[in-house]
């Protein structure tokens, strides 16, 4: 009868610490993954901005040396991720597979310009940037126009800003949240001790000597699932980078070091709090209280 009881109850104390130890490292994998977003937002705004083309259109009479000349400034020039020349017959070869069809068999001609595709680096994808560079290239007398989506470049800079503060936003309710989940689950299994706490008590020990071991106890279950927690994080961000290579989520493995020590650090500082404050709860209740 006794072997069997004890079973049960060592049962029941597994299931209990599985039970807080996945609690925490579910918890601790949606903060560090959120961790991750944001400090890849703007790695991620900065892919999406240099994305935007600038087409620099050339004048039928520009010579060929101008148009290298031209090339080669716009590549070696601050502002400036590539610049790739794209000659007529490039563009209307390219504009023929689009529509399915060669549109220079109806009019006899290219109408197509020589043109050269600038792509930005994201710090100067900006509407003001944008027009001075613009307006910089237009004096050039072979340079007949200089093209790029203006309303797409606001509305992406608009966007970036509005996401980045929902973000922000997003990163500190889920926080909050998250202390309040690992919270709970500390709380309950506490609380499933709450007999032997006072019982301690009772014989005449002190409040620290009874805190001691069920914070070091919960400390322990909170690495643990930190560990299960980085360890899912680890996959995730390792599948994510093959997907999305040019993203290069992993080439800078400084800030994931501290984001993983952080999130051991948090998992120390809620488990050792939320424990000090459930068990100083039931020290500091009347043994009646504790059947309620």
């Amino acid at each position: 009868m006794s072997n069997s009881f004890e079973r049960y109850q060592k049962r029941k104390l597994i299931s209990s610490y599985f039970s807080v130890v996945l609690s925490i490292a579910l918890v601790l994998f949606l903060l560090g993954m959120l961790g991750i977003l944001i400090l890849n937002t703007k790695k991620l705004a900065d892919h999406f901005k240099e994305q935007v083309a600038v087409t620099v259109f050339l004048k039928d009479q520009a010579k060929d040396v101008e148009i290298k000349q031209l090339q080669q400034s716009l590549a070696m020039a601050d502002y400036t991720k590539s610049a790739v020349f794209v000659s007529k017959d490039e563009a209307a070869e390219k504009h023929s597979k689009e529509i399915g069809e060669n549109f220079m068999d109806f009019l006899g001609y290219n109408p197509l310009q020589n043109s050269i595709d600038v792509h930005l680096k994201a710090a100067y994808v900006h509407p003001d940037s944008l027009q001075n560079i613009a307006t910089g290239l237009t004096e050039k007398n072979y340079v007949d126009e200089v093209a790029y989506d203006q309303p797409l470049i606001s509305l992406l800079n608009d966007n970036i800003k509005r996401i980045s503060l929902w973000i922000l936003i997003a990163s500190g309710v889920f926080t909050l949240i998250a202390v309040l989940l690992i919270n709970s689950s500390i709380r309950l299994s506490v609380y499933s001790n709450r007999f032997i706490i006072k019982t301690m008590q009772m014989v005449g020990a002190t409040k620290a000597f009874i805190r001691k071991p069920f914070i070091w106890r919960n400390v322990k279950l909170g690495m643990v699932g930190a560990t299960v927690s980085i360890l899912a994080m680890s996959g995730v961000l390792y599948y994510a980078d093959g997907r999305l290579p040019q993203l290069d989520i992993l080439d800078d493995p400084v800030w994931l070091v501290v984001l993983f020590i952080g999130i051991f650090i948090i998992s120390i500082v809620i488990t050792t709090i939320s424990t000090f404050i459930a068990t100083q709860r039931f020290l500091n209740l009347r043994t009646d209280d504790l059947y309620y």
